[in-house]
């Protein structure tokens, strides 16, 4: 089995383990694309930019889990699916090492399933040995003619051949987001919000601030003001090993 091929299969085990079911999932092998190809319209898609480039597209036989996992999704726009299924495609990206992943969309794959360089694991809620229910796919595909030598080489790869790479995407624009902290609050309580509700923070006041590139943390900075607009002076730029959570 070649590297790459090695890659995609750790993608794929690594998002079942942190897609949000009430079943644990298992990756039950490659499987032929026909398989997924009546719920291409239903796939969960995104790129993630690294390296090397890679397309992910899931595809699930059943959604119901999603209003669940959203607390209820009582409120459309509140909470959507690519909001839920986010972290888990971050955390199967994370395979590939450093990188970006992009925007999550809602949107047929049929033309990615019909790419023979395109590997479609099953994803079931049980072993196949014992007969478990097929949940959905997981569909990725690096656009890399030819294999990953070994992982520590695409670590380590030649700072110009990087840089030639990733001249390409050079004038890409991507979301930076400063974050000065999080909360966790169910959908209830985020409905009950109005003017005048304090939300508390999981951060004290002078902690630095947290600074996301698509919604990935590379750096901290402290918050500041510039001709009356808010500001962000970098006080540290993190690893790759550090940004990733």
């Amino acid at each position: 089995m070649s590297i790459t091929l090695t890659l995609q299969e750790s993608a794929a085990e690594r998002l079942a383990t942190q897609l949000p079911t009430p079943a644990t999932l298992h990756v039950s092998g490659i499987v032929p694309s026909q398989a997924a190809a009546a719920y291409a319209p239903l796939a969960i898609t995104a790129t993630f930019v690294g390296a090397v480039t890679t397309d992910f597209a899931l595809i699930l036989t059943d959604r119901s889990f999603l209003a669940a996992a959203g607390g209820g999704m009582q409120s459309p726009g509140v909470v959507s699916a690519v909001d839920i299924l986010r972290p888990a495609m971050e955390h199967a990206a994370d395979a590939f090492d450093a990188g970006v992943l992009g925007e999550l969309r809602e949107e047929d794959a049929a033309g990615l399933l019909a790419d023979p360089e395109t590997a479609v694991f099953e994803l079931r809620q049980s072993p196949s040995s014992d007969g478990g229910q097929t949940f959905g796919w997981f569909a990725v595909r690096v656009r890399e003619h030819g294999t990953v030598r070994d992982t520590a080489a695409v670590r380590n790869a030649q700072s110009g051949a990087v840089s030639s790479r990733l001249g390409l995407i050079s004038n890409v624009e991507m979301a930076l987001t400063v974050e000065i902290g999080r909360t966790r609050m169910s959908v209830r309580d985020a409905l009950a919000l109005e003017p005048g509700k304090v939300i508390e923070l999981d951060r004290s006041a002078g902690a630095p601030a947290d600074v996301l590139l698509n919604g990935r943390l590379i750096a901290h900075g402290e918050v500041v003001v510039v001709d009356q607009d808010y500001a962000v002076r970098i006080t540290r730029i993190l690893d790759v090993a550090e940004g990733i959570y």
